[in-house]
């Protein structure tokens, strides 16, 4: 009954989190070149944790 309340798990978190860092860095970009890098390398560590736990799965 309530399978839409569904809570998220750490990797669905990752995942959320890190399309939000790009679209970030991608709307920033135009503007400020080096707020732009500094999210995508934020993005690339919540990648590297992504993909650590998914190849433990």
């Amino acid at each position: 009954m309530l399978s839409w309340v569904r809570h998220k798990t750490k990797l669905d978190k990752l995942k959320s989190n890190y399309c939000k860092l790009i679209k970030n860095a991608y709307e920033i970009s135009i503007k400020d070149q080096i707020k732009s890098e500094l999210l995508h390398k934020e993005a690339e560590k919540i990648l590297k944790e992504i993909r650590s736990i998914e190849s433990q799965s």
